[in-house]
């Protein structure tokens, strides 16, 4: 904090009255904010060497050592840990493409070039996989993984032009908090078959047929997405209002339940939903039936009338556990930030590039699951990464490094 202490000049202390001097009564104190813009900070490592004279004098050698310096996050490399968190803080945070960033860069006097800033985030990525596998791991651990996809173009080397790749967003429950982006050149259900492999449990997406092929055999449940159902109605509107308002009205009551149950353990949610939820589902199955009956097979109020009876089973799993979420809204917002980088980056280089996207990006999306500030977090972990044993690696997992940063903050400092 910086104080600014303003007085009156000699000749503004004369008493325009009696002509005597005034004198200091008090202060009057107002605040203002203030930005000082980013720098960048050249930092010269010296390694003092050593010889012994003894031992060269006998004729065996000077027995040269040199100081060691602290291991780096890019062996070789300019940039540091700051620097570095910066830059995938921007880009996988901040939705800031690359491009944009070296103009800041030069407008405060350091030229980087994006092929560099890109190459780094390449790097950390790679520095950072063991963590990001863990991660992974422990999301294939939950009772309910969430699950969504979008568009993720990338660009085909030497032709100019780019082809449809997919990123995917895995959601682990609250026993396993994790985000995890996972990149794949094709949205054929070779994705979530390589990621879900040995997994067992429940399943939330939308209705895309791949995920199909992913539960068969095994013993995953899929729950489905009222989300999803409730928006075929609304598109629908025009067509038929009244039955559109009908669902409006059915799923108001549907949601307000889950509302009213939110804070409660699975167990508890799950017996308000057999006693208030399952009764109105049950009716709505009845209207749908008969909806289903009644219209013309190509009327879009019958194309969402099918999607919710052909989605039914999957529509109605979370009556049977109080852990399944109604719906997939909270994966479908983590695609929406992946749409905002898409909307600014355009598209990514190649798979290589992919794969940093989906490393990169589920440890700035877990930190805001956890209210992290990324770029904190993300310098503390490239300083210690590097020589850090791998036994060790759970303690960098976000919800770990924020328990023990909390209790590094609140631990009094004695003298």
């Amino acid at each position: 904090m910086q104080t600014i202490v303003h007085e009156l000049s000699a000749q503004e202390r004369v008493c325009g009255c009696c002509g005597e001097i005034r004198h200091e009564i008090g202060s009057e104190v107002s605040w203002q904010i203030e930005y000082t813009p980013a720098h960048f900070e050249r930092i010269e490592h010296v390694r003092i060497k050593y010889a012994c004279s003894h031992c060269d004098h006998e004729g065996v050698g000077a027995q040269i050592a040199v100081a060691e310096k602290p291991a780096m996050a890019i062996e070789k490399g300019m940039a540091g840990p700051g620097l570095l968190a910066y830059i995938v803080t921007s880009k996988y945070a901040d939705f800031l493409p690359l491009y944009r960033l070296e103009n800041i860069f030069e407008r405060i006097g350091c030229e980087i070039s994006r092929s560099t800033l890109s190459v780094w985030c390449g790097d950390v990525a790679d520095l950072i996989l063991p963590l990001y596998q863990r991660m992974a791991e422990r999301v294939r651990q939950s009772h309910v993984i969430l699950t969504d996809d979008t568009p993720m173009p990338m660009q085909e080397p030497g032709r100019g032009k780019t082809r449809q790749a997919r990123m995917w967003i895995y959601l682990g429950d609250e026993s396993q908090p994790y985000n995890i982006f996972h990149f794949t050149e094709s949205r054929k259900r070779d994705g979530p078959l390589e990621f879900l492999r040995d997994y067992n449990q429940v399943l939330v997406a939308d209705a895309y047929g791949g995920y199909n092929g992913v539960v068969a055999g095994n013993a995953i449940r899929r729950g489905g997405c009222h989300a999803h159902a409730r928006r075929k109605f609304v598109d629908a509107e025009k067509t038929l209002p009244e039955i559109a308002r009908e669902a409006a009205e059915f799923y108001r009551a549907l949601y307000k339940f889950e509302k009213d149950t939110a804070a409660l353990d699975a167990a508890s949610r799950l017996a308000c939903r057999q006693q208030h939820s399952r009764p109105l589902l049950d009716d709505w199955h009845e209207r749908l039936r008969v909806l289903h009956e009644t219209l013309l097979p190509k009327n879009p109020m019958a194309e969402a009338v099918n999607y919710s009876l052909n989605q039914w089973k999957e529509l109605t799993l979370f009556l049977e556990d109080g852990a399944v979420p109604i719906d997939n809204n909270a994966s479908e917002r983590e695609m929406k930030r992946v749409v905002l980088n898409r909307k600014n980056s355009l598209f990514v280089g190649n798979a290589r590039g992919g794969r940093t996207a989906a490393i990169l990006s589920s440890f700035t999306a877990t930190c805001r699951r956890h209210g992290i500030d990324p770029q904190l977090y993300l310098t503390q972990m490239l300083v210690n990464l590097p020589s850090w044993p791998m036994s060790e690696l759970d303690a960098w997992l976000p919800d770990r490094w924020k328990i023990r940063h909390s209790s590094l903050q609140q631990t009094p400092i004695t003298s």
